[in-house]
């Protein structure tokens, strides 16, 4: 048998894998959504709750700081009782959060609010990213990798569309609103799909056993963590005050692109931009290794960095922007498949939800200090600099990191029963 056409990877293929790969990918898009709301409203939400722009900003680095306590809780929740009612809990809770956010008051009853949300958004990717991870096809992890990150700027995507359609329609509260219906389609397709086979065959006996597991795998958990610090950097570097610094340029809002201000049109093109790159170097990396997408992506981020910090037009700005978003979002979109791989079994929706989301904790200042350094620097020297060191620290981590690509998620695999090792370290120059 063909153990890359089974459920998973090996075995009997579970119909309904599909439905796991889609809830999963849909609530990345919903929470990203939800996250980048925000960005677009800087102005409307200091105007409307009496504080400056970056008592708002501050919003942002405490959704991403909360993250960790999300991955802890719904991950250990995932771990022992399975991906489905976990991944349906998590995603009805930051939806609530999410229209209430909406309606806040004063400001600090937003700010808790925005607490809170950060702890369902940190709480769905580990579980989300490992139900997919381990529903899917072994022979098609890379390709789902980038479709589950891919959601990311997708959610991006959706959020400067909906600005331009819904908002000036029913308000911009309506835009806190909207994702309802998605958590309904999202909770239904859960329901339908199958409990990972992985889960059921390697549940933990406790929860005990759960969150002390990252004290028993401390090198790998450092090395992740490291990882993710740097690669959220990345992410949010590139795209939290990207749509500000385009506000800061003057003349720029006299030009018209696709009939919509550059403000918005920027964003919605290079959030396609991202969407390919995440799918296409997540796709690459079944090919040629995970660090080696991953670096081939960091190229890409260094060749436009000029035309998307420097450039002097509509147009050069959409290019620049386009090729950065597909590079770092590339990079990302690797990553659902390379933490999976790496994480140890019994915990792989605490472990590499955990990593990621401490990693965002690290990579929470990353917005506010770029926002100091643009006051300095200039926003274009600001986010040129900030970005150069991140892409420099990933290019290290990646050459001298480890690769389990296409390791087994199953306890009994063919590959198993004929001598073929389970935990594949593939050197970068293979």
């Amino acid at each position: 048998m063909d153990s890359t056409s089974a459920h998973g990877g090996e075995g009997k293929q579970t119909p309904g894998w599909q439905f796991a790969v889609i809830s999963g990918v849909l609530g990345w898009v919903l929470d990203a959504f939800d996250f980048f709301v925000i960005v677009f409203l800087f102005d409307t939400l200091s105007a409307q709750l009496h504080v400056g722009k970056g008592a708002i900003v501050i919003s942002l680095t405490l959704t991403l700081a909360m993250r960790p306590v999300g991955a802890l809780i719904f991950g250990a929740l995932g771990d022992r009782f399975g991906r489905r009612i976990p991944l349906i809990l998590c995603v009805v809770y930051f939806s609530i959060v999410t229209v209430l956010s909406g309606f806040a008051p004063n400001y600090t009853v937003f700010l808790v609010l925005r607490g809170l949300y950060g702890i369902g958004m940190g709480g769905y990717w580990g579980i989300g990213a490992s139900y997919a991870m381990e529903s899917a096809p072994r022979r098609l992890r890379g390709l789902l990798s980038g479709l589950m990150q891919g959601g990311y700027p997708l959610g991006y995507l959706l959020a400067a569309v909906g600005m331009q359609t819904i908002a000036p329609a029913f308000g911009w509260r309506s835009m806190f609103v909207v994702g309802a219906g998605v958590t309904a389609l999202i909770v239904t397709l859960t329901l339908m799909a199958p409990e990972s086979n992985s889960w059921e065959q390697r549940r933990p006996a406790s929860i005990k056993q759960i969150v002390t597991a990252p004290l028993q795998h401390l090198g790998m958990f450092a090395y992740l963590l490291l990882l993710m610090t740097a690669m959220n950097c990345l992410a949010h570097g590139t795209q939290d005050l990207y749509p500000d610094f385009l506000k800061s340029m003057t003349g720029l809002q006299a030009h018209s692109l696709l009939g919509m201000k550059p403000l918005f049109a920027i964003p919605t093109l290079y959030n396609v931009g991202a969407i390919t790159g995440a799918l296409l170097f997540g796709h690459l990396s079944e090919a040629v290794g995970r660090r080696k997408s991953m670096l081939l992506a960091m190229g890409l981020c260094l060749v436009s960095i000029h035309a998307w910090a420097f450039g002097t037009s509509v147009m050069v700005l959409l290019i620049g922007s386009c090729l950065m978003q597909a590079g770092a979002q590339g990079a990302f979109g690797v990553i659902p498949a390379h933490l999976n791989e790496l994480s140890p079994d019994a915990v792989r929706s605490l472990f590499p939800g955990l990593v990621y989301q401490l990693g965002a904790l690290g990579a929470a200042p990353a917005v506010s200090i770029e926002f100091l350094l643009s006051k300095r620097l200039g926003y274009a020297w600001a986010l040129t600099v900030f970005e150069l060191v991140t892409i420099a620290a990933l290019i290290v981590l990646f050459v001298f990191g480890p690769e389990k690509r296409g390791r087994s998620f199953q306890r009994h695999t063919a590959d198993q029963e004929s001598g073929s090792p389970d935990h594949i370290a593939i050197p970068l120059d293979s």
